[in-house]
């Protein structure tokens, strides 16, 4: 959702698709709160794909053009979060490297997942540890009709301030991000299909001939994968 932007390290730094009919919900989710359903799709779903739309509003309330496009990850660590509008953009992870490529400067960025996610709200939605070792979490009220929770990260070197996340029926509906330099990132999720077959090169990348490629975190220039 992104990141790597703040978000877009998410989910990236940021998780829906495909196949409305493919969405399976959670025995009895609609009763459940925002955690216990953030838990039951964390332990119920390897892998999921979908579409997303991604609104980011300055501290001064200006919008910046929206973005929307379509996203799949597979536990542990691996997501494809692709910009299609308003310009082309790629963040691919493969477990052990997110690489973020943007067609219009001819580069890729490529850092270790660690260095790029962390404490991010990737790791929430995406990631295969345990939410509260990085996040204080807790329930939030009602809205718009979704059950709703903030996690808060524990560190103060996340980037972020606090991520709200919106479950309905089992499934991520929105999700919206507070930055340290107060701008807000909103995401809407749409036609997530849950452990769909994803094909086997997804999560794989290969820097384009000509493209540059920026290694972060004192690596040694590399020409992608």
């Amino acid at each position: 959702m992104m990141f790597v932007s703040k978000t877009t390290a998410f989910l990236a730094r940021a998780a829906a698709g495909a196949g409305l009919a493919a969405a399976l919900a959670l025995p009895g989710a609609a009763l459940a709160g925002a955690i216990d359903q953030l838990h039951a799709f964390a332990s119920n779903t390897q892998s999921a794909r979908g579409s997303f739309s991604q609104v980011t509003r300055g501290s001064s309330g200006q919008a910046a053009p929206a973005q929307s496009g379509s996203f799949s990850f597979q536990r542990p660590g691996r997501f494809r979060w692709e910009v299609a509008k308003p310009y082309e953009q790629l963040i691919v992870s493969d477990g052990k490297q997110l690489f973020q490529y943007d067609p219009d400067l001819s580069q890729v960025t490529v850092r270790d997942v660690g260095e790029a996610i962390g404490s991010s709200p990737a790791q929430i939605l995406f990631g295969s540890g345990s939410l509260e070792q990085s996040f204080n979490v807790a329930e939030q009220p009602e809205r718009d009709g979704l059950q709703w929770l903030r996690a808060t990260p524990r560190t103060p070197d996340a980037g972020f301030s606090r991520v709200d996340i919106a479950f309905k029926d089992g499934l991520p509906a929105r999700l919206e991000l507070l930055d340290a330099f107060g701008q807000t990132t909103a995401i809407t999720f749409s036609g997530i299909a849950r452990n769909p077959q994803l094909p086997q090169d997804s999560f794989r990348f290969k820097a384009p001939a000509g493209v540059d490629v920026v290694r972060m975190g004192g690596q040694a220039p590399a020409g992608g994968r």
